[in-house]
């Protein structure tokens, strides 16, 4: 485990959540504002576990990290750090599955994120890279204390990088 909350536990992922990783790689109304293909197989998802998942926590110590709901006793989405060489610093990313929406869920897993980071990790600054119009992860960033630091491009999509001193 990395840290709870009263509803949460952010953990590392194992491979046993491969069906939650296909789940929120894969329902279109999560993919809105992500720019890419959704995902068509578990293996698939177990292959974004292996390379990409586990390799960032071999690479670097940390990476995205599963947020468990403890009352209903499953993974709902994810919360965490990523390093993005392209901006050589560390994103903060979420990414939840449509029916935990609107319950506060993501300010309260990215909160316990951002007070994890610097003493469990010493990251002393966080960026996220929010698609135009995506005004919930707006919203999330904003509340965390983030602010617009520019404009840019990602993956061939517009994005706000807001940013955030530790």
């Amino acid at each position: 485990m990395i840290t709870e909350t009263p509803r949460l536990i952010l953990r590392p992922f194992v491979e046993d959540d491969a069906e939650a990783l296909f789940l929120m790689n894969s329902i279109p109304e999560i993919l809105t504002y992500i720019p890419q293909e959704p995902l068509t197989s578990i293996a698939e998802a177990k292959e974004i576990f292996t390379s990409i998942i586990q390799a960032d926590y071999q690479k670097h110590g940390f990476g995205r990290w599963a947020v468990h709901h403890k009352e209903d006793n499953k993974v709902i989405g994810f919360c965490g750090p990523k390093y993005l060489p392209e901006y050589d610093k560390v994103e903060i990313g979420y990414r939840y599955l449509p029916e935990y929406w609107g319950k506060g869920i993501g300010n309260e897993a990215a909160q316990a994120v951002v007070d994890t980071l610097k003493p469990q990790f010493d990251i002393d600054l966080v960026i996220a890279l929010i698609l135009h119009g995506n005004t919930g992860s707006e919203a999330i960033a904003k509340k965390l204390g983030m602010s617009i630091h520019e404009e840019s491009e990602y993956l061939g999509s517009k994005v706000h990088v807001y940013q955030m001193a530790l």
